[in-house]
C-alpha cells in the first residue's frame, strides 16, 4: 500500500527533479515507511511505501532492466503467489519477492493482456522505455485511486489530487457540475472532479501515453458482462464457499500484523468469522459508537460479536467534540470532495488502529455486492412512479439531498445550472445495463459504478491511508462481486429483507438474531450535535466566507442557519457548506497545508 505519482513530458524541464520531490512529499502519509523516485528524460516516477509483503526488497521504483522496463504501484496483488510460480515457469527471471513485481513481469510476458490476470487492489504507472510508452491503470471495482491531468507537453499522474496540485503552478478552476453533485449527492462521479482538467481513470480501465503524446484508453473488466442465472442456494452456497475460501486466504497474506473495524452489522461479522476461522491468534478489533445521540449505536452488538469470537476488541466512544475536530483531517485526507459523515469516526478508529496494525480488513462492498439497501427493494410501481418524476434511471437514485427550498434560495447562478448534471452519472449506469438484467441487478450496478468507487471507497481508501493504514475488502474480489451480481433476486432480497443469501450462508458462523435484525446503518448523529455554540459560530462565520459568497447566495445561507437553530432540520446542507468552505482553503486558497489530526473547524473558516 503506497503512494504513487509523476509525470511524461515530451520535453525535459529542468526542474523536474524539484517537482518530482514534491509530488512526493504531498503523499508522505500514504507510504511513510520509504521513498524512491526515478527520473529518465521526461519520465518522473515517484513512491512513497507502506511495507506490508517483502519487507526488506520491496522498494519501488522497481524495474526490469534487460527489458527496459519501470514501475510504481499502490495495492496488493493477491494472486502473487500463484502468478510469480506461473511466469517464473514461463522463464521469467523476478529479482524480488514483492508481490507488485508480478505486475511488471506479467507486462513483459503478455503486454496489453496482463491486466485480467491480476487479482487485487492496485493503480500503477509502467514505463516501457523500448516502446517509448507509459501505462496507467486501476483495479476492477475502483479500490484504489488514480488520478491525471493532461498538460501541453503530456500527462501527469498521482494516488491522490493534492499531489497533483503541488506540480501545477495553481490550482485549476472548479467544476461546478461536480460541485452541484457533491452537493446533491455526497460525492460527485465518473471522470470529472471537483477541479476542471484533473480526472480520474475509471475503475477497470487502463491508458497508454507514447512519446509523442499521443493517448489509448481501453477498458480491460465491466461488470456488464456478468449474466443472470438461475440456481438453488444450495448450489449458490457450494460455489461461494470455495470463492469465499479463497478470497480470504488470499487477502490474508500479509508480513505484518492485521485487524478489523468491527461494525454492530453483517458484513464485517461474516469477516471475522472468516479471519478465526483461518488463523489461530486472536483478531485485533476495533469498533466505534456515539455519545449524546437520540439513536442508539451499534456498540454493544459489535462487542457481543466480539466476545463470541474471542478478539483483542478496542471499542471507542466519541462525542461530539471528538467527532466535529475531526472534519479537517478529513477534508485534506479525502481531497476528493465528498460528504460523508462515516468518514469523521473512520478517520479516528484508522489512527488507533494504526499504532497496532498496518493492515485492517473492512466490510465494504457487502451491500452492493448481495443487495442490502432497502433502495433495491422498491416495488415495480413505486419505480415506475419515481422515474415518471425524474426520468431516465428506472426510479432509482431520483432524490438530491438538499430538501426545498433550499437549492433555490442558497445556490448561487453557476450551481444553479448546473442542476441538470446532478442525475448524470445515475442515469448513464442505468442505461448502460443489458435489458436481460431485472431492477435490482440495475440497481446494484448503479451503485457499484457510482457510490462504491466514488464515495465508499474514497472513505476507506483515504481515511487510513491518512494516517498510513492499508484497508483490505474481501467482499470487492471482483470474483465475488461477478457471482453476487449473478444470483437471481429472489435468493438475495424479499419483502423487509436484503442480503438474503449472504445471511442464510452465514447462518452456520454468526447468531440467527445478529444476521436477521433490521438493519440500521452506520449513523453518526451529526444533526443532534449542529447546534449550541458551535451552530453559533458557525452562524457568524459560513455567510462570510469568500468560498461561499462566490458560490452561493449569502442570504439563502443566513436563512439556513436560522432554520436549523430554530429546530428545522437542515444539518446535511450546512454540513455540506461547511466542508466546502473548509476544502477551498485547503486546496483552492492556500493548497500545500497539512492540517493536525484534530482541528477546531470554525477556526479554518476564514470570513473574508
Amino acid at each position: 500500500m503506497c503512494g504513487i505519482a509523476g509525470f511524461y513530458h515530451r520535453h525535459p524541464s529542468p526542474d523536474a527533479a524539484e517537482r518530482l520531490q514534491r509530488m512526493a512529499a504531498a503523499l508522505h502519509h500514504r507510504g511513510p515507511d520509504d521513498s524512491g523516485v526515478y527520473l529518465r528524460g521526461g519520465l518522473g516516477l515517484a513512491h512513497t511505501r507502506l511495507s506490508i509483503i517483502d519487507l526488506a526488497g520491496g522498494h519501488q521504483p522497481l524495474f526490469d532492466d534487460q527489458r527496459g522496463l519501470a514501475l510504481v504501484a499502490n495495492g496488493e496483488i493477491y494472486n502473487y503467489v500463484e502468478l510469480r510460480e506461473e511466469l517464473i515457469a514461463a522463464g521469467r527471471p523476478f529479482a524480488t519477492h514483492s508481490d507488485c513485481e508480478t505486475i511488471l513481469q506479467a507486462y513483459a510476458e503478455h503486454d496489453r493482456d496482463f491486466l485480467p490476470r491480476l487479482r487485487g487492489m492496485f493503480a500503477f504507472a509502467l514505463h516501457d522505455e523500448r516502446r517509448g510508452t507509459l501505462t496507467l491503470a486501476r483495479d476492477r471495482l475502483g479500490i484504489k485511486p488514480l488520478f491525471y491531468t493532461e498538460t501541453s507537453d503530456g500527462i501527469a499522474f498521482a494516488s491522490e489530487i493534492k499531489a497533483l496540485l503541488a506540480l501545477l503552478p495553481t490550482p485549476p478552476a472548479i467544476n461546478p457540475r461536480a460541485l452541484a453533485q457533491y452537493l446533491q449527492n455526497q460525492f460527485n462521479s465518473g471522470e470529472e472532479t471537483i477541479f476542471e482538467g484533473i480526472r480520474r481513470l475509471p475503475p477497470g480501465s487502463a491508458l497508454r501515453i507514447d512519446a509523442e503524446g499521443r493517448i489509448e484508453r481501453w477498458r480491460y473488466w465491466s461488470a456488464l458482462t456478468v449474466e443472470p442465472r438461475q440456481c438453488s442456494f444450495e448450489e449458490a452456497a457450494r460455489e461461494f464457499d470455495q470463492l469465499m475460501d479463497s478470497a480470504m486466504h488470499e487477502h490474508m497474506r500479509s508480513d505484518v500484523p492485521f485487524g478489523l473495524f468491527l461494525s454492530g452489522g453483517v458484513d464485517s461479522a461474516i469477516l471475522l468469522a472468516m479471519l478465526d476461522r483461518y488463523q489461530d491468534k486472536p483478531i485485533r478489533s476495533f469498533s466505534v459508537g456515539f455519545s449524546g445521540a437520540r439513536l442508539s449505536d451499534e456498540l454493544d452488538d459489535a462487542e457481543r460479536i466480539a466476545h463470541r469470537f474471542r478478539t483483542e476488541h478496542t471499542p471507542l466512544k466519541l462525542d461530539q467534540q471528538a467527532v466535529f475536530r475531526r472534519l479537517v483531517h478529513t477534508v485534506w485526507t479525502a481531497d476528493d470532495l465528498m460528504r460523508d459523515y462515516a468518514s469523521l469516526p473512520t478517520d479516528i478508529l484508522a489512527q488507533h488502529a494504526s499504532r497496532e496494525v498496518k493492515v485492517v480488513f473492512t466490510g465494504e462492498g457487502g451491500d452492493e455486492v448481495f443487495a442490502g439497501y432497502g433502495r433495491y427493494r422498491k416495488s415495480a410501481l413505486q419505480r415506475w412512479a419515481k422515474n415518471l418524476i425524474a426520468p431516465g434511471s428506472g426510479g432509482f437514485r431520483t432524490r438530491g439531498h438538499w430538501r426545498r427550498p433550499w437549492p433555490r434560495r442558497v445556490f448561487g447562478a453557476e450551481l444553479q445550472a448546473a442542476q441538470a448534471a446532478v442525475r448524470e452519472p445515475f442515469i448513464q449506469a442505468w442505461q448502460a445495463t443489458p435489458r436481460r438484467w431485472d431492477d435490482v441487478q440495475r440497481s446494484q450496478y448503479v451503485d457499484l459504478t457510482t457510490a462504491l468507487p466514488d464515495n465508499l471507497l474514497v472513505k476507506a481508501d483515504r481515511m487510513l491511508m491518512g494516517f498510513g493504514l492499508e484497508g483490505r475488502v474481501p467482499f470487492l474480489d471482483h470474483r465475488i462481486v461477478e457471482f453476487g451480481l449473478s444470483l437471481p433476486s429472489e435468493l438475495k432480497i424479499k419483502p423487509g429483507q436484503g442480503k438474503l443469501f449472504l445471511k442464510r450462508w452465514a447462518e452456520q458462523y454468526l447468531p440467527h438474531d445478529h444476521l436477521y435484525r433490521k438493519k440500521r446503518g452506520f449513523h453518526v448523529p451529526v444533526g443532534d450535535w449542529l447546534q449550541g455554540d458551535f451552530l453559533a459560530g458557525l452562524t457568524e462565520k459560513l455567510p462570510r466566507n469568500p468560498a461561499i459568497r462566490q458560490w452561493f447566495r449569502a442570504g439563502g445561507v443566513e436563512q439556513m442557519l436560522a432554520a436549523q437553530k430554530a429546530g428545522k432540520d437542515a444539518s446535511r446542507e450546512i454540513w455540506g457548506l461547511m466542508q466546502f468552505a473548509i476544502w477551498h482553503r485547503l486546496f483552492v486558497e492556500e493548497p500545500g497545508q497539512a492540517p493536525a489530526a484534530e482541528e477546531d473547524p470554525l477556526e479554518w473558516i476564514s470570513e473574508g
